[in-house]
């Protein structure tokens, strides 16, 4: 019960600080849903070191020694605690902020993280050991039952009832009972020259060379499709909220069910799923499916991600070795997974001009299990390339890779320019003609517009979201009245709120992407054609606020939501607070709030009545022939005697009889808010 329980609460705190790291680092690098993959990069860089300190230290140190390394290494890890990250880790610049996330989780939960890591593979070693005939493989299982219950709980039970500085306290207090926990097991085998005994037991044969690149090959392929169908269904499908928790719980899932019990892998059902798993997820990248429902596609890819991930991992289990090897095989393991986070998070963005891993991803996957199945089942060590489910399996693959070749050209047809970085996928697209329809040059951001302007004389009208009778048109237009106006825009998208700029004007834009600058100056010209001054800062707009004198805004639009996502620490009351430091006394905040999946406006609501403002929410229907959406945006001001003039008739009190928790910097809740 004691390695159970050690294993079981290191899973845990395993993945519980994962979610909790990133929803507190998430702010100061723009909110980007990157931010996590690169967070997912770390944990698996660290998994693959804990590995190898696992593997050296049982395979090169004796019993008591072991014993002792470890423990020294529990009792230095104590001074990482409180897991909080320092202000000081807030970046300054706004260059690519991976290094700087890699760095930040380093000097945060480094070492603690490291020896979480180390766990599973060690004390499944010890108790192999210690006791002679188990089956250690079966705890591994158990882990991973532990990291679901993290990933589980976090969304649903923890954010909502814990400030983020008290979830760092209660998750380094149980960092704390862990450590205790893991001593005693250090402790209670220590006195056992155990190392000695397994030498002194019979020769067991080192397993192939070839099934060491398997097993690396096969965990790099499950989380290749980890993360590249994490992507594709939080970018490309539906930014909906917790969207990340289910691919990785089904991965987690999948290595319950095949270390648990390994004849719930059954081969050639699942190897059938797996090649009609394959073409679905395939078929439906075509551009064919960009409309289809979310309630298809998430499915599909989810369930698509199952059954790829137990064929992986099915097949793990099939060449594991003797516990003997088990640190070795663990090690393998970990290193796939963090070749497979490298792949996604740092070079794909660099290779590819848009979310083309999960392609690769697909590609892999179905080579390797042709690679597997040329594996001669009664000798391991050899392979067998004309067997007919072998030669089936190459041909289907030829094809599959064929079919996704075509996906990716034809992803690139309709674009003038497709780019890709950190913060995403942007693409210009034009469609229409002079003879037909109004001609349209369209800025996406995965499937979600960021922007439009027509090329004919009518060029200089606003649209999408801003159009004359949206909340923050209206702003504009009615502090205009009194004169020349200073206008802060947080997000710049194509600069479609230029094209409300007068002569005398000001127009601030913040703008953290510096792909979305490029293109607003090349491919779009709402800044050119301005008559008013345009001044873009680089970076997050907080962070740069926070760093600017006091501007005197006249009016400070809010619009810097990713698809349908959003930059929490842009919603909160130390952020208004700043908000309207820099709005002079007439100042009005304008908040887009429209979003498919989450209910915002009792949010701004909630902390414009926090800091004695008034408020009223603006709705506009849509506009087709103009390019108009519907929108609906939050007005909040010092003084209420501006919602008097007759722009805002039709604006009204927005109300909330939920009375919802008010979001800090500390505090927030999506779960509430969702529609």
């Amino acid at each position: 019960m004691l390695f159970a329980l050690t294993i079981l609460l290191s899973s845990f705190l395993l993945f519980a600080v994962q979610p909790m790291i990133a929803r507190i680092i998430l702010p100061w690098f723009g909110g980007s849903a990157a931010v996590w993959t690169v967070c997912l990069l770390f944990f698996q860089a660290v998994l693959l070191l804990g590995y190898i300190y696992a593997h050296w230290l049982f395979r090169r140190l004796r019993g008591r020694t072991q014993s002792i390394v470890h423990l020294a290494l529990l009792g230095i890890s104590l001074a990482w605690l409180p897991v909080f990250p320092a202000e000081h880790w807030k970046p300054a610049g706004a260059d690519s902020p991976s290094l700087s996330i890699l760095m930040l989780l380093a000097g945060t939960v480094g070492l603690p993280y490291l020896l979480l890591s180390t766990t599973a593979p060690l004390i499944q070693a010890w108790y192999a050991q210690r006791y002679k005939g188990a089956v250690p493989y079966r705890l591994y299982a158990l882990s991973n039952i532990g990291s679901v219950a993290a990933l589980a709980s976090y969304p649903a039970l923890v954010e909502p009832a814990l400030t983020t500085h008290q979830q760092a306290w209660a998750w380094s207090a149980s960092y704390a009972l862990f450590a205790v926990v893991c001593g005693a097991v250090a402790i209670t085998r220590g006195g056992l020259d155990m190392q000695l005994q397994e030498e002194a037991g019979p020769e067991i044969p080192r397993p192939p060379r070839a099934f060491y690149v398997l097993w690396m090959a096969l965990a790099a392929c499950a989380s290749v499709l980890l993360l590249a169908v994490t992507n594709h269904l939080s970018q490309n499908v539906a930014s909906i909220p917790f969207l990340w928790v289910l691919p990785l719980s089904l991965y987690l899932l999948t290595f319950i069910l095949c270390f648990d019990r390994p004849e719930w892998y059954q081969r050639t059902f699942f190897l059938r799923l797996f090649a009609v798993a394959l073409g679905a997820m395939a078929y439906t990248l075509s551009s064919d499916f960009e409309n289809t429902t979310v309630k298809v596609l998430v499915p599909l890819f989810s369930s698509g991600l199952f059954i790829c991930c137990m064929v992986c991992h099915g097949e793990l289990v099939r060449l594991k070795p003797h516990p003997r090897y088990l640190t070795s095989f663990y090690l393998m393991i970990a290193l796939g997974g963090a070749l497979g986070g490298l792949f996604v998070a740092l070079l794909a963005p660099w290779w590819f001009p848009g979310y083309f891993e999960l392609h690769a991803g697909l590609a892999l996957c179905a080579v390797l299990v042709v690679v597997i199945l040329a594996l001669e089942p009664s000798d391991r060590s050899t392979f067998r390339w004309k067997r007919p489910e072998v030669l089936a399996g190459a041909c289907l693959t030829i094809v599959l890779v064929a079919y996704l070749g075509f996906t990716i050209r034809e992803a690139g047809e309709d674009a003038r320019i497709m780019v890709r970085n950190f913060y995403g996928t942007l693409k210009v697209t034009e469609d229409g003609d002079e003879t037909r329809y109004a001609r349209m040059r369209t800025l996406l951001h995965g499937t979600i517009t960021h922007g439009e302007q027509f090329l004919d004389q009518r060029r200089d009208r606003p649209t999408t979201y801003y159009g004359p009778k949206s909340g923050a048109a209206l702003a504009v237009r009615e502090r205009q009245l009194a004169g020349p106006v200073r206008v802060g825009v947080v997000g710049l998208g194509t600069g479609t709120l230029a094209a409300y700029g007068r002569p005398g004007d000001t127009f601030h834009f913040y703008e953290i992407n510096p792909l979305v600058i490029k293109l607003a100056h090349t491919e779009f010209t709402y800044l050119k054609d301005s008559k008013a001054r345009i001044e873009i800062v680089l970076g997050d707009a907080r962070l740069s606020l926070e760093r600017e004198p006091p501007q005197r805004f006249d009016v400070l639009v809010l619009d810097a939501f990713s698809s349908d996502a959003i930059p929490v620490h842009l919603l909160t009351r130390e952020a208004f607070e700043l908000y309207f430091r820099h709005l002079n006394d007439q100042g009005v905040l304008a908040v887009h709030v429209s979003n498919k999946y989450l209910d915002l406006m009792p949010v701004v609501g909630r902390i414009a009545e926090s800091l004695g403002k008034s408020v009223r929410l603006i709705q506009n229907d849509e506009d087709e022939a103009n390019a108009v959406f519907s929108s609906s945006w939050v007005l909040t001001t010092t003084s209420e005697a501006i919602f008097h003039a007759a722009l805002f008739h039709g604006a009204v009190r927005p109300d909330d009889p939920r009375r919802l928790r008010l979001w800090t910097d500390d505090y927030s809740n999506l779960f509430q808010i969702l529609k």
